[in-house]
């Protein structure tokens, strides 16, 4: 047992005290210099009322109701054999009568820090051992910029972690223009575990420094107080106009850099022609963006005057990819830091999600973290993450993505551990329609979640504290052992331990264990680091050694790293995964193949749901569903630390006070919020950080249904609208989203997710 007990999470790492078997409390890890408070919810939630105790069955499955009553049925308490035998039986009768492609192996979700016992992975290399399933792709995240990114700048490096450092900008950058800010909230969190929360020193150099930084958003806390942040507050989903009308007055006045559009890019007079108004006749100035954004026309102007000749950082968060159109935004950005001349500069140039997570402009420090192979997927077809529902209701049918069309196959069987699609997808309902399909829907899962309470039969899963595993992120200077605390709570099992026992059952254990156990695995995983940190010059101890100590700190990076840094340095001989090799800015295969809707370059497109559409006359309120601020997604919303942040127990609804006045609603009111796809019930908080018109919720509340009305919880997801951003990226479009709000004068529901739902 080594002498410090140590785990990680997503929302960092941490030492822990054991008497007697059980959890007395968590300290921070020693190294890291900001620890969030939400890793002191372990010892409550670690026996929590809510952890799934033992496996269940639901009733109306066992008496054959086809799936009518999933999410409202009572459970059934059964032994671990007699559940295995279940879960093993049907896979085989799927198998035999209907094909692998009828299993649907989702799993999309953070679930467990460690590698080892990574569900998502751990479910994927099971399925593949018994010959495949209908898999998924891409993420809720940032999936339409991860597909589209690469077309169009030959990666999607410009959307992951891998960005142009903060110590760049710091020392070389002028203006830092944030589109949909930099939101503190966010910092918190990097999956895969992780030893330092860097934003916080991070921000502060960035507002010590000479860097001008302006925040383009909605809501005025979308960059932290205290860091001279300039605010400019438009309509959401109108970002991309902005950003054209910023590019034109560019080339208007004759400012842009020519020489490097020409070098790094192909295709930009075609865009330029549509911004001059040369193809439909509307010239994008100005003028033209102050009507759809809503920002004074002479704001726009002088922050163009402010661009050209200045080391400028572009930046936009995940969240406007996650609107309709949502890759405009993303493209037309690019293509002003190439009229500006600063792609590749230090300090300067493009790149997407700085504070979405812990980890984007931190240090590159590529910490080798393997997983368990998933293997093979004979299958061989896969759906965008966010087109689940529509899979499951249309059978048969397909969708078109990243210029391929992906048949929807008739799914009877789900197998989803280790996350919750009732906190990432839209439009609740219809996904609960959706769940209601087919035959058979098998959940694995640490505790009572929305989805586990959609399932058929539900296994329970051990937490990280309750296994040894290994931990870290590619961001973050720590390899971080993950030692096991306290025993399973109540009649938990390792994931892997399930697929083992499931994988025998089906006469492939060997081929899912090849012969290991979880400390095998672990040993054979550290192996595989030092070989890799070996071949770079990096000596790691052994496995014991590291074991003991609890952690291995990487060295530190010299480089400064910008994005397509090298790329500009020498273009002909590096360039670019794209056709051209250059930057896209005119791109053939979306013209040709992507989505119809959308030209070859970037364009302004009605969002349809936004403050500018006919149906903001019957739903005049345009909904932000944020990053909550006191959880990881819906994970430990049940803790004191989470319920803390609540107003009579929901959710709190951000709503500017001429909003509230206009509605008879007051601060700490609760209100009903409501449209054409359902309604939930908040606690207003009233401030002039937000503008008029536009309120925000945050997500990951459960999702607690009363019929197919209201939601007797805060999960926004029952109001948005289930549409992919197009049928080029296919992202969930979650922040085009129109709604209404009403004061609440009833006596509130009581919520029935705080509590185990019947006989489980």
């Amino acid at each position: 047992m080594p002498r410090v007990l140590r785990s990680a999470s997503h929302w960092g790492a941490f030492r822990m005290q054991v008497s007697e078997g059980r959890l007395e409390s968590v300290a921070p890890f020693e190294h890291d210099p900001n620890p969030t408070p939400l890793i002191g919810v372990w010892p409550e939630m670690l026996t929590s009322d809510l952890r799934v105790a033992a496996p269940v069955v639901r009733r109306g499955w066992l008496e054959g109701d086809g799936g009518a009553a999933r999410g409202e049925d009572e459970f059934v308490r059964i032994p671990w054999d007699h559940a295995l035998e279940l879960v093993a039986g049907e896979l085989a009768h799927v198998r035999r009568t209907w094909g692998n492609q009828a299993i649907f192996g989702g799993s999309y979700g953070w679930s467990s820090a460690g590698r080892l016992h990574h569900a998502r992975t751990l479910v994927h290399r099971f399925l593949n051992t018994i010959g495949g399933f209908t898999a998924q792709v891409t993420n809720y995240s940032f999936g339409a910029g991860m597909t589209f990114l690469p077309r169009i700048v030959g990666g999607a490096d410009a959307v992951s972690a891998t960005l142009s450092s903060w110590r760049g900008i710091c020392e070389h950058g002028d203006l830092f223009i944030a589109f949909g800010g930099i939101a503190a909230k966010n910092w918190e969190v990097l999956s895969g575990g992780f030893g330092q929360h860097r934003y916080p020193d991070a921000i502060r150099d960035l507002g010590r420094s000479k860097v001008r930084l302006i925040n383009v958003t909605p809501n005025r806390r979308d960059v932290p107080e205290g860091i001279g942040a300039e605010w400019l507050p438009l309509r959401p989903n109108a970002d991309a106009a902005l950003v054209m009308a910023l590019t034109q007055w560019v080339l208007a006045n004759g400012q842009e850099d020519r020489a490097a559009i020409d070098r790094l890019s192909v295709g930009f007079d075609r865009y330029a022609d549509y911004l001059m108004g040369r193809v439909d006749g509307v010239a994008k100035t100005p003028q033209w963006a102050a009507a759809i954004t809503g920002i004074p026309a002479d704001r726009i102007e002088a922050l163009a005057r402010d661009l050209p000749g200045k080391r400028v950082m572009l930046t936009a968060a995940w969240s406007l990819q996650r609107a309709r159109h949502g890759e405009q935004v993303y493209w037309a950005i690019i293509a002003l830091a190439v009229a500006l001349g600063q792609v590749g500069l230090p300090g300067g140039g493009f790149a997407f999600g700085y504070g979405s997570i812990n980890a984007p402009g931190n240090p590159l420090y590529a910490t080798p973290m393997p997983g368990l192979p998933e293997g093979a997927n004979p299958v061989g077809n896969a759906i965008p993450v966010a087109r689940v529902a529509d899979m499951l209701l249309e059978p048969g049918g397909s969708c078109r993505y990243n210029g391929a069309v992906i048949p929807y196959p008739e799914i009877q069987l789900i197998y989803w551990a280790g996350g919750n699609p009732f906190h990432h997808h839209q439009d609740l309902n219809r996904l609960r329609r959706a769940f209601r399909r087919p035959r058979t829907v098998v959940v694995q899962e640490c505790y009572w979640t929305s989805t586990a309470r959609h399932a058929d039969i539900v296994l329970p899963a051990t937490t990280a504290l309750e296994r040894n595993d290994i931990g870290g992120s590619s961001r973050d200077p720590f390899l971080l052992a993950m030692h096991q605390a306290v025993a399973p709570v109540g009649e938990a099992r390792n994931d892997f331990d399930i697929f083992a026992d499931l994988a025998e059952r089906l006469g492939t254990r060997d081929v899912f264990t090849e012969g290991r156990d979880e400390m095998a695995w672990l040993r054979h995983m550290w192996a595989g680091i030092r070989d890799r940190l070996s071949r770079r010059g990096i000596a790691a101890p052994d496995f014991d050694t590291f074991w003991e100590e609890g952690f291995f700190r990487m060295p530190e990076p010299e480089d400064d790293h910008a994005i397509l840094g090298r790329f500009r340095a020498e273009p002909e001989r590096l360039p670019l995964a794209t056709p051209s090799g250059r930057i896209e800015i005119f791109c053939p295969f979306v013209a040709e193949k992507g989505d119809p809707a959308q030209p070859g370059h970037p364009v302004w497109l009605d969002p349809e749901e936004w403050l500018g559409a006919d149906l903001a006359a019957r739903y005049p309120l345009h909904l932000l569903t944020p990053q909550p601020p006191r959880r990881l997604h819906s994970q430990m919303e049940s803790s004191s630390h989470s319920r803390a942040g609540r107003i009579n127990g929901r959710e709190v609804l951000l709503m500017h006070p001429a909003d509230a006045a206009a509605r008879g609603i007051g601060a700490g009111d609760m209100v009903r919020i409501f449209n054409g796809r359902g309604a939930c019930l908040a606690g207003v908080e009233l401030s002039g950080d937000i503008i008029p018109g536009v309120i925000s919720l945050p997500t990951g509340a459960s999702f607690d249904p009363e019929g197919e009305g209201l939601d007797r919880s805060s999960n926004p997801n029952v109001l948005t609208r289930d549409i992919g951003t197009s049928d080029l990226g296919q992202g969930c479009s979650a922040q085009s989203c129109l709604v209404e709000v009403e004061r609440f004068a009833d006596p509130l529901p009581p919520l029935r997710t705080d509590a185990p739902p019947p006989g489980a």
